[in-house]
């Protein structure tokens, strides 16, 4: 059987854009399940640069969101996570895949890697 370190997710790093479902919200902030393993809490003061009467405004329970890491407790499998910077909104009012800031960040970062990969497997 799989130890605890093979089947927990990718390691969290401060800066990623993941996408979560929100599973709770208090006059304080939204509670966001990650993974099976890690969840999150979006502080009331990471929801919006401009005041927040009330957070029902901008998401509701069972969505599915995207949020930006700011904080990763390894130990407790909680990260503190804003929505304030992004556009945190899975889907556009018409389905539409909407971009988030990352954008082609990913691809950059892993394109050389990829092609090194598929080359290898090809000179075999």
């Amino acid at each position: 059987m799989a130890d605890y370190k093979e089947i927990k997710n990718e390691n969290y790093k401060v800066g990623d854009i993941i996408k979560g479902q929100v599973t709770g919200i208090e006059n304080y902030g939204i509670f966001v399940s990650i993974d099976p393993f890690y969840d999150g809490l979006i502080h009331i003061s990471e929801v919006s640069r401009t005041f927040v009467k009330d957070i029902h405004d901008y998401v509701e329970i069972g969505e599915t969101i995207y949020c930006q890491v700011l904080e990763v407790d390894e130990e407790s499998l909680h990260l503190k996570l804003s929505i304030k910077d992004i556009n945190y909104k899975a889907t556009s009012s018409n389905g539409e895949i909407v971009e988030t800031r990352k954008g082609f960040l990913p691809l950059k970062e892993n394109l050389d890697k990829w092609i090194d990969e598929k080359l290898a497997i090809y000179k075999k």
